[in-house]
């Protein structure tokens, strides 16, 4: 941003003589001729020449003000910002009061983007000149960049109270007001500039990215139309339209959006990222995968590109590609605990259970995925037989989580297989009252029931599995069983045939309903009964003359 204003051009273009501590005659008519040859040269154009000329005599020893605050603007109009400064600064050495001197050191260091000396160049320059009302636009411009809103704002309303129409002060001001987040301050401030100026873009893009951030979608998407008009390819505009599509899950337009981006800066890791991002939430992972790839190639180092194409790749089934994506975010971050969490579940698919069980269990503790590493833990120990740390593992998932049905009833599997039957029944009863309608939880129940020979409540709970709409033959048989035990003969008779039309082949249930229909004195159908089991299952045989059991 340049600071020249009216009055500093005046300065600049009239080569002030500025103060000398020399009084010698010889040495003035020097720095007279010397100054009267620039002058000629630059009338000419020739501003090279007209340099090479003053730097000359500055570097024979003339130490004249003036000569450095000809040479200063020279380099300043040859936008040779670094070698006027450098002018500059070497004035302010010479003349610490010189009029101009600070003032157009600020407006170089500005140039150069070196806005905190530029600050402190144009505070002289207001110390040594309270007229100086220009320094303290470039005051206010400096603190505006270096991020300093309310000092700058205060530099700005005094300058505002000398030029209150001043474009640039009052587009100044309304930054600083954004800045200390005072944004319907900043708001009236931008719509002054735009009623000045309705083709001023910095002022529509900063409008954008205020309505942005306050979520005022509507407005930001209005100025953002309009941004849009005077700049078709302003990326400004596209990335507050995408943002409000991905805000108002709106995907389909975030692809078009993204897409854009991606054509105005191909180069841009953000915009290839943001496009997949887009196309994964529609679904659309071959197209999500593309753009990963190209995020990923734009910056190898990002774990969450990595994470993210693996994640698109596992959508698609492509588990080796998906493993060596999630293999190569841990290279970048090994403690990544999604990146953990979705290669443990390749493993695990890929059948390699003892490496997912490692990830898992290295999972810390603080992160969102944890529970869910932990139950995954629990289940592939249940798997392998190692009931006790598997009923560890459903424990922590409980501690953590109380209310997480599948915890209790995988727990309840645990404990029941590693002996501990209380425990058991404690996780199914949990189980059950988290989720009334769980038959799993009733089965554990019923199967605890059975082991424990206590009959009345085994039959309730098979029972009430049955009247769920449970509808397995090993269910009907278990509750005949229950049934037979208690002589409930008849009930029995009728729970072995509804197990029968499930399965007609359901041996052990025609060996034992023959023994039913036997102590009802139905000998025939139970020797027909009899023959049948026996033929399905030859090894039954045995079993013809004990009574049955549950």
């Amino acid at each position: 941003m340049e600071f020249m204003t009216s009055t500093e051009s005046e300065v600049l273009q009239t080569f002030p003589a500025g103060v000398t501590a020399i009084n010698d005659p010889k040495h003035q008519k020097r720095v007279s001729r010397t100054l009267s040859k620039a002058v000629s040269l630059h009338l000419e154009g020739k501003l090279e020449s007209a340099a090479k000329l003053l730097q000359r005599a500055i570097d024979a020893g003339e130490r004249d003000a003036g000569l450095y605050a000809a040479l200063g603007h020279i380099q300043y109009e040859m936008r040779d910002f670094e070698a006027a400064a450098s002018t500059y600064s070497q004035l302010t050495e010479i003349d610490r009061l010189h009029r101009t001197a600070h003032f157009n050191l600020g407006v170089c260091r500005g140039n150069l983007k070196e806005w905190p000396l530029a600050a402190e160049s144009f505070r002289t320059a207001i110390e040594n000149d309270g007229s100086r009302s220009d320094a303290l636009l470039g005051l206010g411009v400096c603190l505006i960049h270096i991020g300093e809103g309310k000092e700058a704002g205060q530099a700005l309303d005094k300058y505002l109270t000398l030029f209150p129409e001043n474009e640039q002060a009052i587009f100044g001001k309304a930054v600083s007001l954004q800045q200390t987040g005072h944004y319907a301050e900043a708001v009236e401030q931008y719509r002054k500039v735009l009623a000045r100026n309705p083709k001023c873009e910095e002022a529509l893009s900063n409008l954008v990215a205020l309505f942005v951030e306050a979520r005022d979608h509507e407005s930001a998407r209005r100025h953002a139309e309009m941004l849009m008009e005077l700049q078709p390819e302003s990326t400004v505009a596209v990335e507050a339209l995408a943002t409000i599509a991905f805000a108002e899950e709106d995907f389909l337009a975030a692809t078009r959006y993204c897409r854009n981006l991606t054509e105005l800066a191909p180069e841009r890791f953000e915009n290839w990222f943001n496009l997949g991002v887009a196309f994964h939430k529609i679904g659309n992972f071959e197209k999500a995968v593309q753009a990963y790839t190209q995020a990923a190639a734009l910056n190898p180092d990002s774990a969450q590109s990595h994470l993210n194409l693996g994640v698109a790749q596992q959508e698609l089934n492509q588990m080796s590609a998906a493993r060596a994506s999630y293999e190569k975010a841990l290279q970048i971050d090994p403690h990544q605990p999604s990146v953990m969490w979705n290669l443990a579940l390749v493993l695990e698919q890929q059948g390699e259970r003892v490496a997912a069980e490692k990830l898992y269990a290295g999972i810390p503790e603080n992160a969102p995925e944890w529970c869910d590493a932990i139950f995954r833990l629990g289940y592939l120990r249940l798997l392998r037989g190692e009931f006790a740390t598997s009923a560890e593992s459903f424990q922590a998932c409980i501690d953590r989580r109380p209310e997480w049905p599948e915890a209790h009833l995988n727990a309840g599997i645990a404990y029941a297989r590693s002996g501990r039957p209380s425990d058991a029944r404690r996780c199914f009863h949990a189980a059950h009252t988290l989720r009334p309608d769980s038959s799993d939880a009733l089965r554990g129940l019923a199967a605890l029931s059975l082991e424990q020979q206590d009959l009345s409540e085994a039959y309730e709970l098979h029972r009430r599995l049955i009247e769920l709409g449970e509808r397995s033959p090993e269910l009907y048989y278990n509750a005949a069983l229950i049934c037979q035990k208690r002589g409930q003969t008849d009930e029995a008779i009728a729970l072995y045939r509804q197990a029968l039309e499930e399965n007609p082949q359901f041996a052990e249930a025609l060996l034992n309903l023959g023994h039913a229909l036997m102590a009802l004195g139905q000998e025939e159908e139970a020797r027909s009964c009899w023959r049948k089991a026996v033929r399905e299952k030859p090894e039954l045989a045995q079993d013809y003359f004990e009574p049955p059991s549950a």
